[in-house]
């Protein structure tokens, strides 16, 4: 009989503390735990098991659910009962069984793992967790600083000759794809990518496993992420809709319009009403994105008042501010500066800059908006009571997709690279001001009017 076998019939108790510490345990969740790295009176190193507590903890209610968890060189699978108790967490498990560990089905014909100077991995949701260290000595990276995150931080897609994504249309189809062009973000060397999917147990996509080769055709610069038309309108109509009615659906559970719910289930709504509102918002930079790339873009250019414009965008994020304890200091109703600009795109850009100063600036703190006018420009200012931009750092957030602490909630690194994009487009600019600790200030400047 194995190990698994003897706990199959038996039910295993443990404690955890509102810290999501193990206070105890019986032998089997002790010794699963310890494998995982962890002892009684640290915080629950199994993550599932740490996951079912928090939610139960969460929410007040007993949250029960199936899990796999992986032990040495097997996945054990197993029932685990989390029920909230005056301030821990009872955990109760059972039904261990022994599971297949994940392993690619075969090779998939078209692509060879070894073709090409070295390799990348990733998983479901396309992180990178696996970076050739060839890559490094090729390259002058660092290939480990790479792993967990987007493969896109790697590399900038590109389209084909005959403007093809062959990676795209190989995610959609879930097969494998030659000759997807791209660049090494690193270090801005064009390079051409081969990939198959991989498949978990069930025959499900678990990732992609791919080859990289050197490219010799030069990319111009600021093309290297360019989306096709097609792949943006496409996703604007798969997307807006549904996420619309799982916006409306969440916020009205969490109003509780139809009668009175746990309190914790109210709470989990809004959790789903912002994440969708934060993918809604994705799907609208991604649109925007592609609009502004265009070599026949032009956004309108007239008279307008900047002061006029950032009381606007204030008023537009007053309920947020005040949801986050944050307070809008907004120019006078008689303060002027008048500018030349697009109204729709310029409250866009102030749009943005504020919602990031008040979700970077603490409960209590203040945002300012000042504005100017010298020099032949019409400036409007917003300052943040935030913990600052490192020098290094202040260059790169106006880049696609980049974002200085990624683990941070909120935001997906398009908003500051378009509204720059749309600033110059303007005849202006958007520029950024900061010490580290002491906030930070973005200006955008138009030509004054």
């Amino acid at each position: 009989m194995t190990v698994v076998e003897s706990r199959s019939a038996t039910v295993a108790h443990a404690i955890v503390d509102a810290e999501g510490r193990l206070v105890s345990a019986d032998p089997a969740i002790a010794s699963l735990n310890r494998r995982a790295g962890g002892a009684e009176g640290q915080v629950l190193a199994v993550p599932q098991l740490a996951t079912a507590a928090r939610l139960a903890r969460r929410l007040g209610i007993v949250v029960a659910r199936k899990i796999v968890v992986a032990d040495d060189e097997n996945d054990i699978a197993l029932w685990v009962r989390a029920q909230p108790e005056d301030g821990h967490v009872r955990l109760a498990a059972s039904g261990w069984s022994e599971t297949a560990v994940w392993a690619p089905i075969g090779d998939m014909p078209g692509v060879v793992p070894g073709d090409g100077q070295w390799r990348w991995e990733t998983d479901t949701a396309l992180r990178l967790t696996f970076v050739s260290l060839e890559a490094g000595a090729l390259h002058g990276f660092d290939p480990l600083a790479m792993l967990g995150r987007p493969v896109a931080a790697l590399f900038g897609f590109t389209a084909a000759d005959d403007g093809a994504m062959p990676m795209l249309d190989a995610l959609a189809k879930r097969r494998a794809f030659k000759a997807q062009p791209a660049v090494l973000k690193p270090t801005g060397r064009p390079v051409q990518l081969s990939a198959r999917p991989r498949a978990d147990a069930n025959g499900d996509f678990a990732g992609l496993v791919g080859t990289v080769a050197d490219r010799h055709d030069p990319v111009a610069p600021g093309d290297d992420e360019t989306l096709p038309a097609s792949f943006t309108v496409g996703l604007d109509r798969a997307l807006r809709a549904p996420l619309a009615r799982i916006v409306a659906n969440a916020d009205s559970i969490h109003a509780q319009a139809d009668g009175p719910i746990t309190p914790g289930y109210a709470d989990y709504a809004a959790d789903i009403a912002s994440a969708g509102r934060h993918l809604l918002s994705l799907v609208d930079d991604l649109v925007d994105l592609q609009a502004i790339e265009r070599a026949e873009f032009r956004p309108t250019i007239e008279p307008i008042d900047l002061a006029d414009v950032a009381r606007r965008a204030a008023g537009l994020l007053t309920v947020r501010a005040d949801m986050a304890g944050v307070a809008i200091e907004r120019p006078g109703i008689d303060t002027m500066a008048p500018g030349l600009g697009d109204f729709r795109r310029a409250l866009q850009i102030l749009v943005n800059l504020i919602g990031n100063a008040v979700r970077y600036t603490g409960s209590g703190g203040l945002v300012r908006i000042e504005t100017s006018v010298a020099d032949g420009h019409a400036c409007v200012t917003v300052i943040d009571a935030g913990k600052g931009i490192a020098p290094e750092d202040q260059a790169r957030i106006f880049d696609k997709f980049e974002r200085i602490d990624p683990s941070e909630p909120g935001g997906n690194g398009l908003g500051l690279f378009i509204a720059r994009r749309l600033a110059r487009a303007m005849g202006g600019d958007l520029t950024v001001a900061s010490v580290p600790g002491e906030g930070a200030r973005f200006t955008l400047g138009l030509p004054a009017g």
